[in-house]
């Protein structure tokens, strides 16, 4: 049966991927064999989707274009299918397999605050390979004292290890998109931060004020107990947030759990 696939959605943000060399490409950093799980985030025209069941892995697919989900069912019937909206899903109890792959082409508007929430929530994971706007890649990979390091990159480097693989061209979607985008992989620590709401909360706070001095920033909670803290991670007032390492903004997050009334680190 041939499939009659809809058209994209410019207010969904798609952009279909229908080069067959990023798709493979895509694929080979999954590295899913014969019963691997991959839960695939926006399948769109099933591309991946496609090249992910030829390996024999076990597809589960995220959609919220309704649309999509049922020419996706119809093309592929052996993939699960969820419908739904990536940003609202209950990530936790979705799929609880050990060595869960996950994967996707990100719609740009939702890239960001969609790994930000399954880095911490998506349970026992292996490796996670998206393919998002440039400059998100850049983000996640970033360093820090370098432009493009900032909450985003600072909270994900807590949870994982990110490299980007491959940076891809506009002319491998339909539509084009007006930017470069990026192959990204992240792989699990195998620990998670010591208290991941405080560190969540810090990150805001800080990288709010990036020009800004700790002590300035923090000069409310600032008193001699988190000085001889700070001082322990190698840490002073005057360093701004870009300067602060993930494992440094971890052992702070430690330290300002109390004074914000979230109680003790894990």
């Amino acid at each position: 049966m041939t499939t009659s696939w809809p058209f994209p959605k410019r207010s969904l943000g798609q952009h279909f991927l229908c080069d067959t060399g990023v798709v493979r490409r895509i694929a080979e950093t999954i590295a899913a064999g014969p019963g691997d799980v991959v839960l695939e985030i926006g399948p769109g025209r099933g591309a991946l989707t496609r090249a992910l069941v030829a390996r024999g892995a076990r597809v589960f697919a995220v959609e919220k274009d309704q649309r999509l989900a049922w020419a996706l069912r119809a093309e592929f019937p052996e993939v699960g299918m969820v419908y739904g909206d990536a940003l609202r899903l209950a990530w936790e109890g979705l799929v609880r397999l050990p060595g869960i792959r996950v994967a996707g082409n990100l719609p740009y508007n939702i890239a960001s605050p969609l790994i930000w929430e399954l880095v911490a929530r998506v349970q026992r994971w292996e490796r996670m390979v998206f393919l998002v706007q440039k400059e998100v890649g850049q983000r996640l990979v970033a360093a820090p004292r370098t432009p493009q390091y900032g909450a985003l990159g600072a909270w994900v480097q807590s949870w994982c290890r990110a490299e980007l693989v491959a940076i891809i061209p506009p002319q491998v979607f339909r539509p084009r998109p007006k930017v470069d985008s990026a192959i990204v992989r992240l792989w699990p620590l195998g620990k998670a931060p010591r208290h991941p709401a405080s560190l969540n909360h810090l990150l805001h706070v800080l990288f709010q004020k990036r020009r800004k001095q700790l002590g300035t920033i923090l000069r409310p909670w600032w008193d001699d107990r988190l000085e001889a803290w700070v001082d322990l991670l190698g840490v002073v007032r005057t360093m701004r947030p870009e300067e602060l390492t993930p494992e440094q903004m971890d052992g702070l997050a430690q330290a300002m759990a109390e004074r914000w009334g979230m109680g003790k680190s894990a």
